[in-house]
């Protein structure tokens, strides 16, 4: 009974914004009412740690608007200075196929970016890259999206493996087992990060091949995938030149660099082989005509490349992306400097006395590393203080724009997590994932990855949905006698794939390039990738444990 209630939150979600298509900003308050009130009256939690839950939720939708300001304000930047103009010339050269534009830019680019820094950034940076070189908006936010799944379990370095499921499983009981069988902490996080990479590179190899069929069906001017299809060699060569990489490099160096290598190994194989011509379609694909887009496709944000300016070099205009993605390796790879940048930490702690607190790094944040590249562009491109004061302008006015819609999402999903606090009962999230294993049963493995995925929805992180279920899924895997290591990596293998749909990833790529109220048309959109995702993660893991892989730990 309490996991059904439990799904309340979360059908109330997808009632109002992808089955009614009520806009996030309308129905993230409702669904939040609806978490609340049953927190307060059938979990039981106080109303003190109901409103500090809130508070909480609007400080984190604050740091991620912080990011998303950050992304704006970079491309309403590089457009004023007459980079856009250049870039999407670069783009040209390589490649007139706007569905071999969509592999480079989201699929490779985008993976690099989700290792260096996660936390949403790809889609905060592909989705107004995309709208810059002749996207639609609606088109540039689904594709960015629709990357947040195979490279995003060893996104921020790693994060989501050294983060999520070492703190999620670290109790006495684990460690007492893993030592048990002979094997150090860091060598089983090792094993599982492994599996992840294995399970993730398996099914990406054909998310390009989504990406190019969906562009096609859903936006292109005949609405059939039959045109996608066409680029079918190149998109299943686009996967492998990220995955091969990918899973060696999870062998070889652990879960700190696969996505952030093999995107950027897979980037320069990809774009030699575009501009080679091969494998790449004989025909070239392009959008209709702006004039004949659907109304809904559209943004806010105008965005018109124009007239290249005298000066303005391939290199110095591409020079604001190579120097977003240098800051974020470096800033999360040396010691020293992330030393410096994490020392600037806002926490707000103990919130009405509940023991709730929250950090916001501003510095490290991905939004500080865009102010900081901003900077540097004013002056390498030599814009004026006005072209620069426009772009803040714009930026600022779209981001409030976007804040209603987070200012309740994160609230929600903050009360929903921390439901289980001064209850008898555990977290809806925690109650929710028992009912569902104690209704599937012996077929767990086949599920186990449909939580992750839910976390990430709940949550918006693969590495909080990581925390929240690892142990859950540890002591499932344990209860039915499969081997935990393999369970464990599906629910992060779930946890990446959930981002596809996570609203306030949604709301936050749809920000930066102005597309407001269509979360929900994205969502179902995003749903069709994410049900592949977790089907093929299923069979993986039913397949994986008859063939008797993973650590089985004596409990």
């Amino acid at each position: 009974m309490y996991a059904l209630l439990a799904t309340a939150p979360i059908i109330t979600v997808f009632i109002f914004l992808v089955v009614l298509r009520w806009p996030a900003k309308y129905a993230m308050p409702v669904a939040l009412a609806v978490t609340s009130i049953l927190a307060l009256t059938v979990w039981g939690t106080t109303g003190t740690v109901v409103a500090a839950s809130i508070i909480q939720g609007v400080y984190v939708a604050i740091s991620l608007l912080w990011i998303v300001f950050g992304a704006i304000l970079l491309l309403n930047t590089l457009q004023n200075s007459g980079a856009v103009s250049t870039i999407r010339r670069g783009f040209m050269d390589i490649t007139d196929d706007r569905r071999i534009q969509v592999i480079i830019i989201a699929w490779m680019f985008g993976a690099f970016i989700e290792g260096a820094a996660g936390f949403g950034t790809p889609a905060a940076i592909a989705a107004p890259l995309l709208v810059a070189i002749g996207f639609p908006a609606m088109a540039a936010v689904t594709m960015a999206l629709i990357i947040q799944s195979t490279p995003v379990s060893f996104g921020a370095v790693g994060t989501p493996i050294l983060v999520g499921v070492n703190s999620g499983l670290d109790t006495e009981a684990v460690r007492e087992a893993v030592a048990a069988a002979g094997m150090e902490w860091s060598e089983y996080l090792y094993q599982i990060g492994v599996n992840v990479a294995v399970f993730h590179g398996l099914i990406g190899i054909f998310i390009p091949l989504f990406l190019v069929m969906l562009l096609t069906k859903f936006f292109g001017k005949n609405k059939t995938i039959k045109e996608g299809l066409e680029a079918a060699p190149f998109a299943i060569f686009a996967g492998l030149a990220l995955t091969v990489p990918y899973m060696a490099v999870a062998y070889l160096l652990g879960p700190e660099f696969p996505s952030l290598l093999g995107g950027l190994i897979g980037l320069g194989i990809v774009v030699i082989a575009a501009k080679n011509k091969f494998l790449t379609p004989k025909t070239s694909w392009d959008f209709a005509p702006k004039n004949e887009w659907d109304k809904k496709w559209f943004g806010t944000i105008e965005i018109d490349a124009g007239a290249e300016r005298p000066g303005m070099t391939l290199t110095k205009a591409w020079i604001p992306y190579v120097l977003v993605g240098a800051f974020l390796v470096i800033s999360r790879t040396v010691q020293p400097i992330t030393e410096a940048f994490t020392s600037v930490n806002w926490v707000i702690s103990d919130i009405l006395g509940t023991g709730i607190s929250q950090g916001w790094q501003p510095v490290y944040s991905p939004g500080g590393i865009f102010v900081m590249v901003i900077f540097l562009t004013f002056f390498i491109q030599g814009m004026k203080w006005k072209e620069m004061s426009a772009a803040i302008s714009t930026s600022a006015k779209t981001v409030l724009a976007a804040s209603a819609a987070l200012g309740f999402a994160l609230p929600m999903v903050r009360v929903f997590i921390n439901s289980g606090m001064g209850s008898d009962l555990q977290s809806m999230p925690l109650e929710l994932a028992a009912g569902t294993a104690a209704l599937a049963g012996g077929a767990w493995p086949f599920f186990a990855s449909i939580i992750g995925a839910l976390g990430a929805f709940i949550a918006g992180s693969n590495t909080v949905s990581n925390m929240m279920f690892s142990l859950f899924q540890f002591g499932v895997a344990t209860e039915i006698g499969v081997p935990q290591s393999i369970i464990v990596a599906v629910q992060a293998v779930g946890g990446a794939a959930g981002n596809m749909i996570t609203v306030h990833n949604v709301v936050a790529a749809s920000a930066t390039v102005g597309l407001m109220d269509r979360e929900g048309e994205i969502i179902r959109k995003t749903l069709i990738p994410l049900a592949y995702y977790l089907f093929m993660a299923g069979v993986l893991t039913i397949v994986a444990i008859a063939m008797g892989f993973g650590v089985n730990l004596p409990m």
